[in-house]
């Protein structure tokens, strides 16, 4: 079987290259809010790319549910009990909300976890 192969422009080429990929890992009760496990967003390479910056565009992106399980109604913020990973690592140890992400970096959104 034949396959087509779609040749793009260098010019098109450099501007797919000079975008920023970041990939968002849903859990719980949030993967069911936003109907997947895993989210690819695309930015601007000239944009400053932070893990507060990514929540504010989900939150416009996926509306009321979003919001109400990530942020406090009444402070603004996200609610303490969620973590936030960057690569594995918690934004507690990045620089919290501010952590600046980089093309590739994988953003976890973690509810709490119990046991016993």
């Amino acid at each position: 079987m034949l396959c087509c192969i779609k040749l793009i422009s260098t010019d098109t080429f450099s501007l797919l290259s000079e975008t920023m990929q970041v990939k968002v890992r849903f859990f719980t009760s949030l993967r069911e809010i936003v109907g997947k496990r895993e989210e690819a967003l695309t930015f601007e390479p000239n944009e400053e790319v932070t893990v507060d910056f990514v929540l504010k565009n989900l939150s416009k992106k996926y509306g009321s549910a979003f919001t109400e399980y990530i942020y406090n109604d009444k402070t603004g913020h996200p609610k303490g009990f969620l973590q936030f990973l960057v690569n594995g690592n918690s934004t507690s140890t990045l620089n919290g909300l501010e952590a600046k992400l980089e093309n590739g970096d994988v953003l976890a959104i973690l509810p709490p976890v119990g046991g016993g």
